[in-house]
């Protein structure tokens, strides 16, 4: 590369400006393998609506990814980001949660939480999301609310409802 630049924030603005949520970024293979997992933008969820037409299924559609492929591939061309694969998907029915606002915005639903150092010598703990701030996130757990500090989990997903 030939100048300092932050890859996910390129990848950030560019699925932002399309009316997209960035959900994850995964560099692989020295940076070379791109793997973005985009999700509609909610309603509400900052100053644009999301891409989805009346009608339109839910969720991202492969038209999605298409539009945010394109868009990408001349961007990280004019921005001089080399790669070998981009892919950019859906983010699955076991998603991965980051931010506060994932956690908020699935309360209710069934997540997994994976923490950086045991406690009470467990590292997984799955439950259903209560409620969310900007330092942790609460999980009932067999029916005792747990916290969890974001700076101590190392993972957290959803997990499917099948």
């Amino acid at each position: 590369m030939p100048r300092n630049v932050d890859v996910r924030q390129v990848i950030e603005s560019t699925a932002v400006g399309l009316g997209y949520e960035l959900v994850d970024v995964e560099l692989a293979n020295h940076g070379r393998q791109v793997r973005v997992f985009i999700d509609r933008a909610e309603a509400g969820d900052g100053d644009r609506p999301g891409p989805a037409q009346a009608g339109s299924p839910p969720g991202v559609t492969l038209a999605d990814c298409e539009r945010v492929t394109r868009q990408l591939q001349r961007v990280l061309d004019v921005e001089g980001i080399e790669y070998c694969l981009l892919e950019v998907s859906s983010p699955g029915l076991d998603r991965v949660l980051r931010k506060p606002a994932d956690f908020r915005r699935f309360a209710g639903a069934k997540a997994e939480v994976r923490l950086r150092v045991p406690r009470d010598g467990q590292r997984r703990f799955v439950g259903v999301v209560r409620t969310a701030s900007d330092e942790g996130v609460e999980l009932e757990v067999e029916g005792a609310v747990v916290s969890f500090a974001f700076s101590d989990m190392d993972k957290a997903r959803l997990v499917p409802n099948l």
